[in-house]
């Protein structure tokens, strides 16, 4: 049952009127291509991943300047938790600057941090005896039982 044009609300006749668009291609409802409703226009900006339910421009300054901060206190997975929940600005380099130093200084620093891990991991790992000698004895930490003693009661 079709209703007449007398018993459409105003704010349905509006809805009726307006073309929908695709959002992805922004094509209207006859496939007709309009070039001001594209994707990334119709998309709002977001300091977080979190999108509209994030944190404001304002707070979230506040809080990437924290995470960058406690990272040089020996928490470098906080730089990493940086870079993640504030992905979107670190992505488009023209939008938030306020907070775009401190992402980029995070994800520099998460960069040399997990490079100097894998490096000593590696050094370690692959070089062993063969690389510190004698000494490989007192750095590695297996053999504390047997050095105290403690593996009699075994």
């Amino acid at each position: 049952m079709e209703r007449s044009s007398e018993e459409v609300t105003p704010s349905e006749a509006a809805v009726l009127i307006t073309p929908r668009t695709d959002p992805i291609r922004g094509d209207d409802r006859n496939g007709n291509r309009n070039p001001i409703s594209t994707a990334s226009s119709l998309r709002a900006e977001w300091p977080t991943i979190d999108g509209p339910l994030g944190l404001s421009e304002q707070d979230s300054v506040g809080y990437a300047r924290k995470f960058f901060g406690f990272g040089f206190i020996l928490l470098p997975m906080l730089w990493a938790v940086n870079c993640y929940y504030f992905w979107p600005v670190l992505r488009n380099s023209r939008s938030f600057p306020r907070i775009r130093p401190y992402v980029v200084g995070s994800a520099i620093g998460v960069t040399i941090f997990t490079a100097m891990l894998a490096s000593w991991a590696l050094t370690f790992t692959i070089g062993g005896e063969r690389l510190f000698g004698h000494t490989w004895d007192e750095l590695v930490m297996y053999n504390v039982a047997d050095r105290y003693g403690l593996t009699g009661w075994i």
